[in-house]
């Protein structure tokens, strides 16, 4: 993606996903500004150009998408309807029902998987996603995420995979 094109897409996300106003954090902290994932994954010209600007950051090699519950989902989806790549789900836990599974779309037994979150920030839930898609016999081979949140080049401690950004925390300040 050449710097214009990157520079709207940034642009246009945070349009949609900054919000001000008064916001209770996890942490507990009140702030007066939020960035509202959710909002960009909701609007499909806008998920159509994310998912269009993170296809060109996964490996040649990989042969699934992986789309980490709950925000990762959307992406993977539209990326795999962009590139024709099959996608996988990893929810938080297994299910309690059904087929039990933490990882859904069929069996990764030796397939090279690339893991796609929405936004990281310390990567936690995508080491999680790491551990269940082991469990299930996947070859991590990649992260691509929307957005990065961290001030340092995108990788995520504990994790010798690298990390790939469509977009960065500093892209989406507001001019």
């Amino acid at each position: 993606m050449d710097a214009a094109a990157r520079g709207a897409l940034a642009a246009d996300v945070d349009a949609v996903a900054r919000l001000t106003g008064t916001f209770v954090l996890r942490s507990g902290a009140t702030a007066s500004e939020y960035f509202d994932k959710y909002r960009f994954e909701a609007d499909p010209r806008l998920l159509s150009r994310i998912a269009a600007a993170m296809v060109p950051l996964v490996p040649s090699d990989a042969e699934v998408l992986a789309g980490v519950e709950l925000g990762g989902v959307p992406i993977a989806t539209a990326m795999s309807l962009a590139s024709g790549m099959p996608a996988a789900f990893v929810r938080k836990q297994a299910k309690t029902y059904g087929t039990c599974l933490a990882v859904e779309g069929g069996d990764l037994t030796g397939k090279r998987v690339v893991i796609v979150e929405d936004v990281i920030s310390t990567g936690g839930a995508v080491r999680d996603a790491k551990a269940r898609l082991d469990e299930a016999g996947a070859i991590t081979v990649a992260v691509v995420c929307a957005v990065w949140r961290g001030d340092r080049r995108p990788a995520i401690e504990g994790l010798d995979i690298p990390v790939f950004a469509a977009l960065t925390l500093a892209d989406l300040k507001p001019a």
